[in-house]
């Protein structure tokens, strides 16, 4: 007999995530794996699989088990890629690219929010994990490329700089545009100068820092 948790994590993957278009096997069965729940905070954590962004902190939230799912699905990850992830946030999606993936590292500008991802991740035993605190937009810089990029908030528009990061043949999972209405976009890495995009579905995330639409000023 399933328990009431094992209840709930089946609902979440088969009414919830499967029904949005994820019927990836690997995506689904991961899903079905990392113990959700474990990666949501005390106060909410009856509400791991409901289909809300569960607050995490510092305005941040964590992504809808249903755009877990599409973002897993539209990277079709191979276990011998190398992800680097823009906002760890509660550790959940990084456990799961880690799932998916041969490593992942994962940068959260928050001090806290790294603390607590890297202890998550160390109790579920995902060691191919790196996590590591830096703001993203302006600070952070790498010489390794990837072969997937996750940016985990929203950005006004896409910083070039991220382009740099992304292997050809590579992949970029963003979301873009203004407050209510953003677009989540598939960027594929060509070449070292082609790329094509895929836009996948609407949502409306906060804005990673530095990231935000300019003001308006009116008089």
């Amino acid at each position: 007999m399933l328990t009431n948790i094992e209840l709930a994590r089946q609902n979440m993957v088969e009414n919830q995530i499967r029904p949005w278009e994820v019927l990836d096997a690997r995506v689904l069965e991961t899903l079905r794996s990392v113990h959700r729940e474990d990666f949501v905070g005390e106060p909410h954590r009856a509400l791991a699989f409901a289909d809300i962004a569960l607050p995490i902190g510092h305005g941040e939230v964590m992504f809808k088990p249903i755009i877990e799912g599409r973002i897993l699905q539209a990277l079709v990850l191979d276990p011998r890629d190398r992800v680097l992830e823009i906002g760890t946030g509660s550790g959940f999606l990084t456990a799961c690219l880690a799932r998916l993936a041969d490593r992942v590292v994962s940068i959260e500008q928050h001090a806290d929010l790294a603390a607590a991802a890297r202890a998550r991740l160390a109790a579920a035993q995902m060691h191919r994990t790196h996590v590591e605190v830096a703001e993203a937009v302006r600070d952070f810089s790498t010489s390794e490329p990837f072969d997937a990029v996750v940016v985990g908030g929203a950005v006004h528009a896409l910083p070039e700089r991220f382009r740099h990061w992304v292997k050809p043949g590579g992949r970029l999972f963003a979301i873009i545009g203004e407050s209510p209405v953003m677009q989540a976009i598939l960027f594929k890495r060509m070449d070292e100068s082609n790329w094509q995009e895929e836009s996948l579905f609407e949502t409306d995330l906060p804005y990673l820092r530095n990231a935000e639409p300019p003001r308006r000023f009116s008089f």
